[in-house]
């Protein structure tokens, strides 16, 4: 029981970074992340869409809390749209150049932590199904018992 609330507790706290920096995204744009002011109407909109979508899977990691040993498919999902979401940011970071430090935080935590607590949830739900499902043993018989 204490993997599992150590693997929710990493959750949670992983799910703020969706959570709030998608949030200010889709509220504000793209103004607080580049100090920009006066950017395009099509370039606002995307960034926004992809802001709710960044937002929308800290919702989904959230879901994945409560029973997470059972929410490895959704889990699997969510992560690959991260990983995928991370190598698209390392494509920009090789055609464009480094990005700021915030951007390279983020292709850490798409690229490696999202991977590593994928690799913990799958782990982790199969130790727990197995301890679930091993069939009981026998009570001990004593010898008064016989």
């Amino acid at each position: 029981m204490i993997e599992k609330r150590a693997l929710q507790a990493v959750i949670l706290i992983a799910c703020l970074l969706p959570l709030v920096v998608g949030g200010q995204g889709i509220v504000h744009g793209p103004a607080p992340f580049g100090h920009l002011t006066d950017v395009p109407r099509d370039l606002d909109s995307h960034f926004r869409y992809i802001s709710g979508i960044f937002f929308a899977t800290g919702l989904g990691f959230l879901s994945c809390v409560p029973a997470v040993e059972a929410k490895g498919a959704r889990f699997r999902l969510l992560g690959g749209l991260i990983v995928v979401g991370g190598l698209a940011r390392g494509v920009s970071l090789i055609a464009v150049g480094v990005p700021s430090t915030g951007h390279i935080l983020g292709l850490g935590m798409e690229t490696i932590v999202v991977p590593l607590l994928m690799l913990w949830q799958a782990g982790f739900a199969r130790r727990y199904l197995a301890g679930v499902t091993a069939p009981s043993s026998p009570a001990p018989t004593s010898a008064l018992g016989r």
